[in-house]
Formats: structure tokens, sequence, C-alpha cells
């Protein structure tokens, strides 16, 4: 395997400083924050936790929490491949201001997402009265949560997609199709082997902030107890009612979640990387 050399002029002094400083940042910021979840959540013992994770409103909350991973992830996986393929294959009005909208969840506050979607579909929205009329609930509902956690996570796969398929081109998809191939087979036999990689990766930071938003969630559910509160909502309420044992136990669900995420990612990121060398 080769390796590039980097040659720098920082003195030894100067470079053990600046991972010290590096080290101790980590230190505060990261490792004893995540420490102090599980000694706060393990604080009256197993017994209490377990009892926590297992009490019948944070069954509802996890399992709301997955429902709305499983409808959000994959609605932005269709998106995320689809706009990524339209955007580095073609040429057309309007791509650019196409480019921008995928970038509009990051530039908008989750909350300010959140209240989008009560103007449109809550009871004085501009498809309230319908929505009324057909006894069709969205707003303070398990599809309002759905539909909050698509719209503030669907850059995700989208924007890790489009410049890998741009920096890929597309002379063996153009092959393929003078070979004779068909849209979907030049697609599922060599589009998707090219970025593979780039979609699992995708996927995985598009689960990770599905299963951790609060802001956007926040607004529309209405936080009824059992039936529209997430993980995170479920903490807020325990950590309101002065349950700080049960909120920590709850969040270290979340704090494991995302631990598994990175370790997820760095192996995806391990093995995208052998694959290129290959």
């Amino acid at each position: 395997m080769y390796k590039k050399n980097i040659n720098t002029t920082e003195s030894p002094i100067t470079r053990f400083v600046l991972i010290l400083v590096a080290l101790l940042f980590i230190f505060i910021v990261l490792i004893v924050p995540l420490f102090s979840i599980f000694l706060y959540a393990l604080e009256k013992g197993y017994e209490v936790y377990f009892a926590s994770i297992l009490d019948e409103e944070a069954l509802s909350a996890i399992q709301l929490t997955f429902i709305t991973v499983l409808f959000a992830v994959p609605l932005n996986l269709v998106f995320g491949v689809s706009a990524s393929w339209l955007i580095a294959r073609f040429e057309f009005t309007g791509k650019s201001l196409l480019t921008s909208l995928i970038d509009i969840p990051f530039s908008v506050s989750p909350i300010i997402s959140g209240m989008i979607f009560v103007l449109l579909f809550g009871a004085q929205g501009i498809f309230g009265q319908f929505l009324s009329d057909h006894d069709i609930k969205i707003i303070f509902a398990v599809p309002g949560i759905i539909l909050v956690t698509v719209f503030v996570t669907f850059p995700f796969i989208a924007r890790e997609l489009i410049p890998i398929m741009q920096s890929l081109g597309s002379e063996e998809e153009e092959a393929a199709l003078i070979l004779g191939a068909s849209g979907w087979q030049t697609f599922w036999n060599v589009t998707l082997p090219n970025i593979k990689w780039g979609i699992l990766y995708g996927v995985i930071l598009c689960n990770a902030r599905a299963m951790g938003e609060f802001g956007a969630v926040s607004v529309v559910s209405g936080h009824i107890r059992g039936l529209t509160n997430t993980i995170p909502l479920h903490v807020e309420i325990l950590y309101n009612e002065y349950n700080y044992v049960g909120a920590f136990a709850v969040a270290s669900l979340l704090t494991l979640a995302a631990i598994a995420t990175l370790i997820i990612k760095e192996i995806v990121n391990y093995f995208s990387h052998k694959g290129g060398r290959q």
C-alpha cells in the first residue's frame, strides 16, 4: 500500500502541544459527556435502569422512533439516488436551483421546519379544512412526525451521492447501453455497484439524524404520551419531571445507537477505501 509522506516544519514541541490540545478537547467535549450519561443512567442500579427502558411509555417512544426511521430512510434513499442520478447525468433548466433546494434543510432551523408543516397541515393551515373534512390527521399524529423527519434528513443521501456520481462519470453506463443493456440493467449492474458504499454511508448518516431529530418533531408531535413521543421527546419529558435517572437511561439508548453508527460508519469507510485501492 502506497503512503504519501508529508513533510512538516513544525517542531516536536509544537506537534505535541497540538495533539495534546486536540485530545483534551475531545476528552472534555465528547468523552466526559458520554461517560456522564451512563453514570447517571446507572446511578440507582441496573434494575431501575432497565425498568426505565422497559416502561410502557418508553417502549412506545422506541417503537415510534423505529417506525419513523423505517419510513424516512427508504423514502430518502429513493429520492437521494434519483436526485443524484438526475443532477450528475443530465443537463436541464433549473439544475442549479434543484441542487440548492436540496440544501434547504441544512440552512433552516428544525423548529422552523416543523412550523412550515403546521402552517400546511395544521387545523388552521392551508390544507387544514380539507384534512378535517376527510378525517385525516397529520399534525399531532404519526404522519406528521414522519413528514418532518423526511424533510430534515433528505439531503444526507443525495449530498453523499452527487459528488460520487459526478466523479465517476458516465463512460461505463454509456458503454453498457451501447452493448444493448436496458436502463434498469445499466443501473443495477453498472451504476449501483459503483455507488454502493456511498449509498450505505448516506443511509447511516440519514438513520442517525432521523433517530435523534428533536426540534421539528417536537413542533408537530403534540407530545401525546404513548402516541406521538419519540425517544428524544420522551427524554425531555422525563427530565422536566425531574426523573433524571429515567431520562439518562432512555438517553443512553440514543448514545449507544450513535456509537454503533460511528463504528459502522468507520467500517464502511474502511471497506470503501479498501475497495478503491484494489
